[in-house]
């Protein structure tokens, strides 16, 4: 996923995005505490186009993201390999899981294809919880 970033105001608190794989765009509304922060790191960083900068004061590269987020997979413990692309999916399925329209997803995460956002909803039986009860 690469942002592609408006300066944050409080008129703009969002983000449009485009992904790797030729999905469609989207925007994605930020929240409070999301907010915040970024806003905190623009005023540390007032000079700087860039939410997240290299030590050269540009943009980081694809590759440095990447191993930021392994990295970062690791020190947090988790037993299976982390890379971006995970952090897209962990949103499709807690999306899925509080029983967003599929749809809806499908649009969020710029899924050209239904069938790439179903996936999301397979995995969650609590959907089936009170099937067949009148």
């Amino acid at each position: 996923m690469i942002f592609v970033g408006n300066r944050l105001t409080s008129t703009t608190p969002n983000f449009t995005w485009r992904g790797l794989k030729n999905c469609d765009p989207s925007v994605h509304y930020l929240l409070g505490d999301e907010i915040r922060m970024l806003c905190a790191l623009q005023r540390d960083n007032p000079d700087s186009p860039f939410v997240f900068s290299s030590q050269k004061y540009t943009s980081i590269s694809p590759r440095t993201f990447h191993d930021i987020v392994v990295r970062a997979g690791k020190d947090a413990g988790i037993k299976f390999p982390v890379h971006p692309h995970v952090l897209s999916h962990s949103k499709g399925y807690q999306l899925a899981s509080k029983g967003n329209d599929t749809r809806a997803i499908q649009t969020y995460m710029g899924h050209k294809n239904i069938q790439h956002t179903v996936l999301y909803t397979k995995l969650d039986p609590s959907r089936f919880k009170n099937f067949g009860r009148d």
